[in-house]
């Protein structure tokens, strides 16, 4: 019997988040598709309905870099000093990026798998041992052979990019060691429903993962959740600690907790979906009439931080270059390019102060804690943010 995967949120033509414009190319016809996300009644999985192969969204043009937030690579280091505690003789990230978690270990204790080959190269430059391949029960053997079992598996903002969940977990469950540990970090679906954050859905995040969902799918494969840590990077994210079932680890008492959280939420009832899509088309309504309030008063706006998140707030709410001036961000691959689908020119980024601007979307509202302590004096001097989270509003 097939499982049955209902739509519930529908947030228009999108195109892919991480396309950047070049200037040559800003009138060429964009790549689009419809972002649709489903409830699969069966599995309690929220997924989008349509996917795109790896190939196409990580390659060697991809411009996210875990370092060049210090709130991530804080975050990513306080995990390491966990991890270090327990003297791993051997550890293998999915998804090491430029190698903002990896570079906390000695360089023979790692592995790290990156596929975009243009961020793998940093770390193969800093003498890593890295593989620009994707994840696969076949790069698992490969693994295997070379370098024997590991004992952690780190995987942070990867896994839910991955359609095939059966074989990444084939691929964990052949390199990783009997007594090892899995860690998986990614956005929290409570989270992101308790907070409206439609823009965790972008074509990259083909899942948005509940307890309920993760361990169902981990269940077939002798794969067991057994500790749970909230977190709050990302809006809010959910680090699972994974065993073998052979693994005589003993439960935490979060999972349970976890576990009651989401049950009592309803997030195993198709009507809480269909409930948040409707705040979900409230909140387009109103973060657009901010935007056109500051439009037919002359306002100045930029934006802050041209994530993949905001790709998916602009294009659903219909909010372009006649309302955004223009995007600051640190990222150097994204400044110059402009915005996928909205076409706005993303800048190098420079002091608010120096700006003159009347307000700023925040593109990067994960990060609200960093940049608001960057921004001390653009906001001691009367400056204010447009916020879509939890609800459109001027901060």
């Amino acid at each position: 019997m097939r499982n049955k995967k209902i739509d519930f949120l529908d947030l228009g033509n999108q195109p892919l988040a991480n396309s950047y414009i070049r200037k040559k190319n800003l009138y060429k016809k964009e790549r689009k598709y419809r972002l649709i996300v489903c409830f699969d009644t069966d599995n309690k999985l929220i997924s989008i309905k349509k996917t795109y192969s790896s190939k196409d969204m990580f390659n060697n043009e991809y411009p996210y870099r875990s370092s060049t937030s210090k709130t991530m690579s804080l975050h990513l280091k306080k995990l390491a000093q966990k991890i270090k505690r327990i003297k791993p003789k051997k550890i293998l990230e999915i998804g090491s990026n430029d190698g903002c978690f990896i570079k906390n270990f000695d360089k023979k204790k790692t592995i790290g798998i990156e596929p975009c080959t243009n961020v793998e190269k940093i770390t193969k430059k800093q003498k890593y041992n890295t593989y620009p391949e994707y994840w696969s029960p076949s790069l698992a053997k490969k693994i295997l052979k070379k370098h024997n079992k590991v004992n952690v598996i780190v995987s942070s903002n990867t896994i839910s990019h991955i359609k095939n969940l059966d074989d990444v977990f084939r691929g964990i469950n052949i390199v990783l060691d009997d007594k090892g540990v899995f860690i998986i970090e990614d956005p929290c679906l409570l989270e992101c429903l308790k907070k409206n954050t439609y823009d965790q859905f972008y074509n990259e995040h083909i899942y948005v993962f509940s307890y309920l969902s993760l361990s169902h799918a981990l269940k077939k494969h002798n794969l067991k959740i057994f500790k749970i840590e909230k977190l709050k990077i990302h809006g809010g994210s959910n680090r699972y600690y994974i065993k073998k079932n052979n693994n005589n680890i003993k439960l935490h008492k979060s999972v349970n907790y976890q576990k009651h959280k989401e049950e009592k939420y309803g997030l195993n009832n198709l009507k809480t979906y269909l409930n948040f899509a409707k705040r979900v088309k409230l909140s387009k309504k109103k973060l657009l009439s901010i935007f056109m309030n500051c439009k037919n008063n002359n306002k100045k706006v930029i934006a802050y931080g041209a994530t993949a998140k905001s790709v998916t707030i602009l294009n659903y709410c219909n909010i372009n270059n006649t309302m955004i001036n223009y995007f600051i961000d640190t990222t150097k691959d994204k400044q110059g390019k402009y915005t996928p689908g909205t076409k706005i020119l993303i800048k190098k980024y420079s002091n608010l102060i120096n700006d003159k601007v009347d307000y700023v979307f925040l593109g990067a509202w994960n990060f609200k804690e960093e940049i608001f302590n960057k921004e001390k004096k653009y906001i001691k001097n009367g400056g204010k943010f447009i916020v879509h989270t939890p609800y459109p509003r001027i901060i």
